[in-house]
């Protein structure tokens, strides 16, 4: 098995939402099915831990998300799917890259920071106070999913710089130290990747809980999308498409030269009852089929089950002899 081209993981922490998809699932699908690459995707469960402390939750999103994943046509015999709880390898690499890591390094991670900012404006005496060591050295686990595989480009939101950079950072000090192994990944921020606005203008997302369910029923996603809020202007007066929550998510689905057509109407003055309704039509069009493949899916995940596993078979061709050789480079052999 090859190293990835291209990782990227998705953590099971709620119901996939119409953001999710836009942003991690649309751009996996497409470069999964690219014969001249080699993909990774895989469901980081390890990584849900940190938040997430409900088994049931855990598992429930494991499912829907991988659903979510084969339903919108991910090429999962082309790529390489799988759940990091099933390599065994990375947890491994987890703890040979903690012995590298700088505590200082960790310190200025973004998530860490925000965390003790918090406890210090609540006046909190300890500001590490509920601060686990899951979230402060997340950091580390990221870069042994990274560096497990040695992927050469890493798809990241412009929050996940800065991990990147410290991946960067963790296999340079390994390969000064023991042995040139790790290629350094690439940092890869699609400019273009829509973020969706949600219910109430925010950032669609779980935290919020503004989000619109990927797969919800035609009727759910109808009532959700007419709740979306907009501005007091009328029939007739002229919108500004830049500002509505209702154009942005339109754009992240049409064409450009449908949402062109779209802007022009905005400038004549849609009706919002209007907009909301074809805005309705238009999603509900191009999930009919995956819903369909979506249901079938979650009714039958052993189906689910054997393709995760058959991925970890896959993910393992590399990471088992990787990881021998990592580990013999550090003085881990055979005393025989």
């Amino acid at each position: 098995m090859k190293n990835a081209d291209y990782l990227t993981g998705i953590t099971p922490s709620g119901t996939p939402h119409l953001g999710n998809y836009v942003g991690a699932i649309r751009p996996a699908v497409e470069s999964s099915k690219d014969k001249n690459l080699t993909s990774y995707y895989f469901l980081a469960d390890y990584h849900s831990l940190i938040k997430n402390h409900d088994p049931k939750k855990r598992e429930r999103s494991s499912l829907e998300i991988s659903a979510a994943w084969i339903a919108m046509g991910l090429d999962y015999e082309n790529c390489v799917f799988y759940r990091q709880s099933d390599i065994p390898e990375i947890p491994e690499l987890t703890w040979i890259l903690t012995c590298l890591t700088a505590k200082g390094l960790m310190n200025r991670a973004h998530a860490y920071k925000a965390a003790v900012q918090e406890n210090e404006a609540d006046k909190n005496k300890d500001p590490d106070k509920a601060i686990t060591m899951g979230l402060f050295s997340y950091p580390i686990l990221m870069a042994a999913d990274i560096l497990m595989f040695n992927a050469r480009r890493v798809p990241v939101g412009k929050d996940q710089i800065q991990h990147l950079e410290m991946t960067r950072d963790i296999a340079g000090r390994f390969n000064h130290q023991y042995k040139k192994l790790f290629i350094l990944p690439e940092v890869v921020v699609d400019e273009s990747s829509a973020v969706l606005s949600g219910l109430d203008g925010r950032k669609m997302s779980k935290s919020y809980n503004n989000f619109i369910p990927l797969f919800d029923t035609e009727k759910q996603l109808r009532k959700m999308i007419m709740k979306i809020a907009t501005n007091s202007l009328g029939p007739d007066e002229p919108k500004d498409p830049a500002t509505c929550t209702l154009f942005s998510i339109y754009k992240a689905f049409a064409t450009k030269a449908e949402t062109k057509v779209m802007a022009e109407r905005y400038a004549q003055g849609i009706a919002w009852g209007t907009m909301k309704q074809e805005l309705f039509e238009y999603i509900n069009e191009i999930l009919k089929e995956p819903r369909i493949r979506y249901d079938k899916l979650i009714q039958n995940p052993a189906d689910i089950e054997a393709i995760l596993k058959a991925g970890a078979v896959k993910a393992r061709e590399f990471s088992v002899p990787f990881l021998d050789k990592i580990k013999k480079s550090i003085g881990f052999r055979s005393l025989g």
